[in-house]
């Protein structure tokens, strides 16, 4: 099938295939027309898949028919869980449309408000919005959403562990009830479900192979690490490899972030950090810099796994584990994009075990365990996990239901001493520290606290 076979505006086809793509992509084929034919709809895919294209090219189709209704309000309107996946789907819908008079634009949280304002302030086409800001126009009188034709929820899992799941529920209050709905996540679970049951109305379901299939292009692996320091020694070996041509490493913490890309940084590696406590500009000038080139290690958290969307990202690695296998999903598919290879390294101690656990079963398989020579752990990984096989995929049906580990806040200690490898051996990140071929260190066996803990010294007692 090609996009022409689709019934699409000849301006949409055209600005597609300027873009170089002239077969859709499966999620594509399959929503682009039960969307034209106005079914409400819930599609499970992963990223990569070209999912955006999937609910903005029908939108556009939409929008070459005037609307019937007066007013200023949006007649599309996307809600996104993040500020970096909005300006994805805004960038998507001025390249799809380029073709067409359309007036669009974001409202996301972090923003002045003066330009959004302004961009309310008339008649608009398509408005990419996160729930919170878009809420808090919509409760001052700002925006009304009198004449919203279309609501699209993207990465509708993502906003619901992110907690808008209120949110976005008063903001479907304010909308008509004649509207058409579309629900695209990576995940279907309870939550999901319950959200789409108050929602939508008899939806299509559309749920291709979430889990392993998409990422068959990337070569997942393991290394166990008995503690902080042995995790860094396993980051600094792999990063030597010229192979890595550019990467996202994955940090639990916004701080473990900002230390970690700060460490790498002195070592003499163009790295940076990126998480939700920089500020838009901050955070829209590193990913720049990353598509340039002049950032080879990235460290971030989670707010990169999804709605990042940067070419030639080589190797993901995941310094930290997820809490959720959803998220490892998504982390690993910042690479092996587009037809390309990809790598993604998990490193885990025994006190990630039971994230490991999950994503293994989410994932149905076992992650491979590698070692490196003069690196191999000292402990072993008491796992019994093996996975329990993915769904398989299947077509658009009418919707209906199918058939706690630790908290991951951690403390950069461990039982070595600071500055030094896990042998007590001096190191910097240029110079690996050599591993003694034997011996017992029950110490260095310990895995490294997971847990918030206070750094006041300890009461001493009364004299």
């Amino acid at each position: 099938m090609t996009f022409e076979e689709l019934n699409l505006n000849p301006a949409i086809v055209q600005a597609v295939a300027a873009c170089g793509y002239t077969t859709p992509t499966p999620i594509q084929e399959q929503a682009i027309p039960l969307v034209m034919a106005g079914n409400d709809l819930i599609a499970t895919a992963q990223t990569g898949t070209g999912k955006t294209a999937a609910f903005i090219l029908p939108a556009l189709e939409r929008l070459t028919k005037p609307s019937v209704l007066p007013g200023k309000g949006p007649r599309i309107l996307v809600l996104t869980p993040t500020r970096e996946l909005a300006g994805q789907v805004m960038d998507a819908a001025r390249l799809y449309g380029r073709g067409m008079k359309l007036r669009c634009g974001s409202i996301l949280g972090g923003m002045p408000y003066r330009e959004q304002l302004r961009l309310l302030s008339s008649p608009v086409d398509i408005i990419v919005a996160t729930p919170g800001r878009m809420l808090d126009h919509l409760e001052r009188g700002s925006v009304r959403l009198d004449r919203l034709e279309v609501l699209i929820l993207d990465e509708a899992d993502r906003m619901l562990d992110m907690g808008f799941s209120e949110d976005m529920e008063k903001i479907v209050s304010r909308a008509p009830g004649n509207r058409q709905t579309l629900m695209f996540t990576a995940t279907m679970e309870n939550s999901v479900l319950k959200l789409a049951e108050k929602m939508l109305r008899n939806p299509l379901r559309i749920e291709l192979a979430v889990r392993t299939s998409a990422h068959t292009l990337i070569e997942q692996r393991l290394h166990v690490a008995d503690n902080l320091h042995h995790k860094k020694e396993l980051l600094r070996h792999l990063i030597s490899d010229h192979n890595l041509t550019r990467a996202i490493i994955f940090s639990a913490t916004k701080r473990d972030a900002d230390d970690l890309a700060r460490e790498l940084t002195k070592s003499g590696h163009q790295a940076a950090a990126l998480h939700g406590d920089m500020n838009q500009m901050a955070r829209n000038k590193t990913i720049e810099r990353m598509r340039r080139g002049a950032i080879r290690l990235l460290v971030a958290t989670d707010v990169a796994a999804r709605g990042l969307d940067v070419n030639g990202i080589s190797h993901v690695i995941n310094f930290d584990l997820p809490r959720f296998a959803e998220d490892y999903v998504h982390r690993i598919g910042r690479t092996g994009r587009a037809g390309a290879t990809g790598v993604a390294i998990s490193f885990v101690s025994n006190s990630e075990l039971s994230y490991l656990e999950r994503i293994e079963r989410f994932i149905g398989k076992r992650l491979p365990e590698q070692n490196i020579e003069g690196l191999a752990p000292l402990s072993v990984l008491r796992r019994v996990s093996s996975g329990n096989g993915a769904r398989k995929p299947g077509g658009p049906s009418r919707f209906g239901k199918p058939g706690a580990g630790k908290s991951q806040g951690k403390s950069w200690g461990s039982s070595a001493k600071p500055g030094t490898s896990r042998d007590g051996q001096a190191k910097s990140w240029d110079k690996p520290a050599p591993r003694p071929a034997g011996g017992s260190r029950s110490a260095d066996r310990r895995d490294p606290v997971i847990e918030y803990r206070s750094r006041r010294p300890k009461p001493q007692p009364q004299a």
